[in-house]
C-alpha cells in the first residue's frame, strides 16, 4: 500500500490500515517500514467486529484472538463501500496495484514491453512491480490492431480466435482471461456476421503467486521472478485473412520476502 500511495492519492484515494496492534506496535512498525498513512490501534476489535469481519477460526484463549479476516474495502466520500477485496486464505491478498487497474482504471508505473507485428502492436504489463508470497495482482494487454485490421473474438465459430496464454507453472495460480464487449462485423464476400475486435482494446487476467516455499524454484539469481504467456491470432483486413500468429509474452516481477520482524518484546501484547 506505501508503494502505491501516491498513485492512489492522484485518484482521489486515501489509505488508513486497521490493526488488533496496540498503538505501541503500531508506531514502532510504521517507523521501521516508512509507513506514510495512518495506523488505526483496534485493540478490543470494536471496528473489526462491527464490519463483521472478525477472524473467529482462532480460539479466544490465543494470543491472535482479535485479528480480523484480512482484506481491503474502498469507500466512498458518501461513507458507502463501492468494493471490497477478501480472499478465503488469510495469507492471500489483493494488491494495492490490481485495484487501481481493475477498479479505478488508473495506470501503474509497472515495466512496460512492446511487441509488434505485420497486424497489430500489444503493450503488455503488470499492475505492480514487485509481489510477495500470496500476492493476487493483474496481467495487461493493450493491444493496437493497424488499421482496416480485425481479429477474431473468443465466442467465433469457424474462425480462430485471440487466445491469450499464461504459462502454466508449478506455484502459480492463473484465472480467466477477461475479454472486452466484440463487434459483429459482416462479411459480404461470405455474407457471414462474426464477432471481431478492431481499433484498440485491452484484456486483462489475474495471477496469485504462492508462498515463497511454493516458488522459489521459479526465481532466479537475483530473486526475480518470471512469468511467461503468448498471444495467439489470426488477423484479416478488408481483403485478406493472414496467416496465424503468435506473439510470445513476458513479464518480469520483483519478489520480496514477508517481513517477519517482531516488535521489541516491551511492547507486545
Amino acid at each position: 500500500m506505501e508503494r502505491k500511495r501516491e498513485e492512489l492519492a492522484t485518484q482521489g484515494v486515501r489509505i488508513a490500515a486497521l490493526s488488533h496492534d496496540n498503538v505501541e506496535i503500531l508506531k514502532h512498525f510504521a517507523a521501521r517500514a516508512g509507513i506514510g498513512y495512518p495506523l488505526l490501534s483496534d485493540p478490543d476489535s470494536a471496528v473489526i467486529r462491527a464490519f463483521g469481519i472478525l477472524n473467529e477460526t482462532i480460539p479466544e484463549t490465543h494470543r491472535f484472538f482479535g485479528v480480523p479476516i484480512p482484506g481491503e474495502y474502498l469507500i466512498g466520500p458518501d461513507r458507502v463501500v463501492r468494493a471490497k477485496y477478501f480472499e478465503d486464505n488469510y495469507r492471500d491478498r489483493f494488491t494495492a496495484g490490481r485495484v487501481l487497474v481493475r477498479t479505478l482504471g488508473a495506470e501503474t508505473g509497472a515495466a512496460r514491453q512492446v511487441a509488434e507485428t505485420p497486424h497489430l502492436r500489444v503493450v503488455s504489463w503488470a499492475s505492480d512491480a514487485a509481489v510477495r508470497g500470496g500476492n493476487r495482482f493483474s496481467l495487461v494487454l493493450d493491444i493496437d490492431l493497424n488499421p482496416k485490421m480485425h481479429v477474431y473474438a473468443p465466442q467465433v465459430e469457424g474462425y480462430i480466435p485471440i487466445d491469450w496464454q499464461v504459462e502454466d507453472v508449478s506455484g502459480v495460480t492463473r484465472y480467466d482471461v477477461e475479454y472486452p464487449a466484440s463487434k459483429e462485423l459482416h462479411l459480404p464476400a461470405i455474407d457471414e456476421t462474426v464477432p471481431v475486435y478492431e481499433g484498440s482494446f485491452r484484456l486483462l487476467t489475474d495471477v496469485m503467486i504462492g508462498q515463497p516455499n511454493e516458488i522459489e524454484h521459479l526465481l532466479d539469481d537475483n530473486g526475480r521472478l518470471t512469468l511467461r504467456g503468448s498471444l495467439k491470432y489470426q488477423a484479416c483486413d478488408d481483403k485478406i485473412c493472414y496467416l496465424p500468429a503468435s506473439v510470445p509474452l513476458e513479464w518480469t516481477l520483483d519478489f520480496e520476502q514477508h517481513d517477519r520482524q517482531r516488535a521489541p518484546e516491551a511492547i507486545r501484547r
